[in-house]
């Protein structure tokens, strides 16, 4: 008969085999969150940055401080941004939680089924610091901007 030559030697080498698999496979559970949240965190970020600077955008294409008009329509603020002298405006205002955008003649009424959604945000406060300086607030932060002068407007 042969006998069996496996001891406890076996045992000991599978049980520390066993360890560190255990671990290695810890260690990427681990890092796999980490960086599940890691690019949420910066997908987030990029999303902010990114709406703060269409929002300042769309008011630097209006031509100088003349362009910019702050109106109440249908109990929200809207930013109006005179397209030159054609009579029409890109208007930017809240409504149901979403930020919108419309084009459209300047002084009529907003059509928020017309409009193109930007972004969601509860948040939307428009406010005049200085003759050609604003501030937008939104649920993603706050954008400071100045309207070009009229010399620069016109050259």
């Amino acid at each position: 008969m042969r006998q069996n030559k496996e001891g406890p030697m076996t045992f000991y080498t599978m049980g520390v085999a066993c360890f560190f698999l255990a671990g290695f496979f810890l260690l990427v559970i681990l890092g796999a969150g980490t960086y599940r949240s890691t690019v949420e965190g910066q997908q987030e970020n990029n999303r902010t940055r990114a709406l703060l600077s269409y929002i300042s955008a769309c008011a630097r294409t209006g031509g100088g401080a003349w362009a910019v008009d702050i109106v109440e329509a249908e109990g929200t603020q809207v930013l109006e941004i005179a397209d030159g002298s054609s009579g029409y405006c890109f208007r930017i205002y809240s409504h149901e939680g979403c930020l919108l955008e419309e084009y459209g003649k300047a002084g009529t009424e907003i059509d928020p089924s017309l409009a193109m959604e930007i972004e969601r945000t509860e948040l939307f406060l428009v406010e005049r610091l200085a003759e050609d300086v604003y501030a937008v607030t939104t649920d993603a932060g706050r954008v400071l901007f100045s309207m070009r002068s009229e010399e620069e407007a016109k050259g």
